[in-house]
């Protein structure tokens, strides 16, 4: 009685450190300024035509049969070095295919457990190279070591969003979101959007929003939250006279309704709510939800197991543009999730000098 009183009592005691640990060790970036690397050599014009492309790679783990813990699979690491190293190839390998002006990438590992501490990063800067584009690396979030799934603890990662822009950025900044407190804040760790600012020929400024809103939430508040700061610096950027584009994973249903498209879902998911309309009330930004209504191509998949017909899919990658942005097209590129839980998605533009 004595030896398993002491053993529960080494339990709790380690149990108790590591959850002491877990939230001491958690901390917030804050506002930072970006290092800008490369030297883009486009000169932005009005009226021209410009393609933006923008992919969430799922930290280059998700093939089309991987299922992740958090939505209901079972897997927390890429399967191998060698699996990861191939499919990052091929995603790099598309993106520099698409040969966009601008590329937006959201949740590339620069140092995590579960993608064996590559730096993702080298991966897209060998494809989408410093001579052709300036690139911003923000790092979304750097969180203490997780233990579960016990099978294969997730780790502590490193992960964050890329700009990279055939023209030069003169600047670029990450900007703190907020999140929710306690214990749901280690669940959907720290969040940002990133600012990158190209000067254009006419003497004003586009300015280059990336973004990765909150996904694993209580109700999914935060994120709608996270939109209310993203649109207010939007609109101030606007009325100064700039061009302003946002683009990335809102985890957001865009459509408003994805399930006219696809479906209904099994079940209720916070990071698949709609966003409420009346935050662009009174604002000079229009959400751009990529569909093709003739072929509809899902951006994104829920991956609590292998890609199936009838999984949850949905839209919820796409852009939000000002007034001074004409949009001419915008769609999701089908890729049958063979590299993501994401399909990329697209938007050609063109804008006025105002």
């Amino acid at each position: 009685m004595k030896i398993l009183c002491i053993a529960l009592a080494a339990v709790l005691i380690a149990a108790l450190g590591y959850v002491a640990y877990v939230f001491l060790a958690y901390h917030r970036l804050g506002d930072i300024p970006l290092e800008v690397q490369g030297n883009g050599s486009l000169e932005a014009e009005a009226g021209e035509e410009y393609r933006i492309v923008s992919w969430n790679i799922g930290f280059g783990a998700y093939e089309a049969d991987y299922g992740f813990f958090m939505d209901g699979g079972t897997e927390s690491w890429a399967r191998s070095p060698e699996k990861l190293d191939a499919n990052l190839r091929n995603i790099a390998a598309k993106l520099s295919s698409f040969d966009a002006d601008f590329v937006l990438v959201q949740e590339i590992d620069s140092d995590s457990t579960r993608s064996y501490h590559m730096d993702e990063r080298a991966y897209l800067r060998d494809v989408l190279p410093g001579e052709t584009y300036a690139s911003a690396f923000a790092q979304n979030y750097d969180s203490p070591f997780l233990l579960y799934p016990f099978h294969q603890p997730h780790g502590a990662s490193r992960s964050g969003i890329i700009t990279f822009s055939k023209a030069g950025i003169v600047s670029s900044r990450r900007v703190e979101l907020p999140v929710e407190g306690g214990f749901m804040k280690i669940l959907d760790l720290d969040r940002c959007y990133s600012v990158s600012r190209i000067p254009t020929a006419d003497g004003h400024t586009l300015v280059l929003y990336n973004l990765h809103l909150s996904a694993y939430t209580s109700d999914g508040v935060i994120a709608t939250e996270q939109m209310k700061l993203l649109l207010a610096d939007m609109q101030a950027e606007y009325e100064a006279g700039n061009v302003c584009i946002a683009g990335g994973d809102f985890n957001k249903d865009l459509l408003g309704d994805s399930s006219v498209w696809w479906g209904e879902p099994d079940r209720d998911y916070t990071w698949g709510q709609p966003i409420p309309a009346e935050l662009f009330d009174g604002l000079n930004l229009t959400l751009v939800a990529p569909i093709d209504e003739e072929d509809p191509v899902p951006s994104c998949r829920n991956a609590d197991s292998a890609y199936h017909e009838g999984q949850y899919v949905l839209t919820v990658d796409g852009f939000i543009v000002s007034d001074n942005v004409e949009v001419l097209s915008a769609d999701v590129i089908d890729t049958g999730f063979a590299f993501s839980d994401h399909n990329p998605v697209e938007m050609t533009f063109a804008f006025r000098g105002e």
